[in-house]
């Protein structure tokens, strides 16, 4: 969890026009500043991650990764002893080709060099993009600079772009390898600032949710790309959507959004304890689309606790229509696959609405706007609660 300049700030190198948001050491200190003092730190968010277009254009003289020196001028090590200053870990951002996606200096007859480098850096997260790469290659490439930076010592979280690439290319990404080598990645299309971005990557992990949910575990995530709430493509309904099916697919939880400016609906929504929890849940299990038709679509995860393999459960019903006026979803427990005898307590995530214990038999019924979701949680009983 934590924030990403790329989907809001892109690669803005114009400060002298635009000082405010282009990409510089003062954005990520006003960023972690405000992780800290907005409350965003104190449920989670504790990464500040740079993107791409922090480098110069060319190495040092030793090889070594030069930061701009004009719109970084105390030096990333500086930024990172800032951004832990505030109680919170640094993230950076490379790529394992000739050249970044921006055209920056990739790792590649570096990788040992770099690893070195963000070790020394003191960098808690690398995420390491594929353009300017073979996608052939990245099987060795990618595995490659994760031994080197495990090797440094250092504990970095591990991003990689590494399946998207050979997805693209018609080759079948080896996820075993993935999941060992990688702490989390991305199969799909970069999120953009509209509803039908969001709505492309829900399709895809509900089409594809047989291959992809099963690699999902404790230290090693599928990557949907980053949240774009508060930005300017999504209403109010179809931001708590996103956040809704993000928390359902154990997805990490990125912010990419100007923390100076959004607007207090936005902030709360990622601010919910209550569904930070349920990505965030320890088992760590991917969620799954149990229901899709006419615009109506259900989606479940297992979560904690677990009672004589009976779990608990977040549901999320998502109305995809566009025909203007809420939908009524009617089901009952049992068809939800909620089995235990004992009851679950359901509970509303976003409208902190407690029903009480229901059980298997119950039918449930909720109203959901259009491109707009209701979240509820049912927390698995047992004997001893009675």
């Amino acid at each position: 969890m934590g924030w990403l300049s790329w989907e809001r700030f892109r690669c803005n190198t114009d400060c002298a026009n635009d000082p405010d948001n282009c990409i510089s050491e003062r954005l990520f200190q006003v960023m972690a500043d405000l992780l800290v003092t907005e409350g965003y730190a104190s449920v989670g968010y504790e990464y500040v991650n740079i993107d791409d277009c922090w480098l110069e254009r060319r190495r040092d003289i030793d090889g070594k990764l030069l930061a701009d020196h004009k719109r970084f001028p105390s030096g990333i090590k500086a930024l990172s002893d800032y951004i832990h200053s505030r109680g919170l870990k640094f993230g950076i951002y490379e790529d394992y080709g000739n050249f970044t996606c921006a055209g920056y200096p990739g790792i590649i007859g570096y990788e040992e060099t770099d690893a070195l480098q963000f070790a020394e850096w003191d960098v808690d997260y690398v995420k390491l993009d594929g353009c300017y790469a073979l996608p052939y290659d990245m099987d060795r490439g990618y595995t490659q600079f994760g031994r080197f930076l495990n090797r440094t010592g250092k504990a970095m979280v591990y991003s990689c772009s590494w399946p998207v690439y050979q997805i693209y290319a018609g080759i079948q990404p080896n996820f075993s390898a993935i999941q060992t080598h990688c702490n989390l990645w991305r199969n799909f299309d970069d999120i953009q600032d509209s509803w039908a971005s969001v709505e492309n990557i829900i399709d895809y992990y509900g089409n594809n949710q047989d291959l992809i949910a099963p690699n999902a575990g404790p230290g090693h995530w599928n990557d949907p790309d980053m949240l774009i709430i508060g930005n300017f493509g999504l209403s109010y309904e179809q931001a708590k959507t996103q956040f809704a099916i993000w928390s359902i697919l154990a997805a990490p939880l990125l912010m990419s959004v100007d923390l100076r400016t959004i607007r207090p609906e936005f902030k709360e929504i990622l601010l919910n304890r209550k569904i930070i929890s349920v990505d965030q849940d320890p088992l760590g299990i991917q969620g799954r689309r149990i229901y899709k038709h006419k615009g109506i679509e259900i989606w479940s995860k297992p979560i904690s606790p677990v009672y004589q393999n009976f779990y608990s459960y977040a549901l999320a019903f998502i109305n995809r229509r566009t025909d203007g006026t809420p939908s009524d979803i009617s089901v009952t427990l049992k068809e939800l696959g909620l089995i235990n005898n004992y009851g679950y307590r359901v509970e509303d995530l976003y409208e902190n609405i407690n029903y009480g214990i229901l059980f298997p038999k119950t039918k449930i019924k909720v109203k959901v706007n259009p491109s707009g979701v209701v979240m509820l949680k049912g927390e698995t009983q047992n004997i001893n609660q009675f």
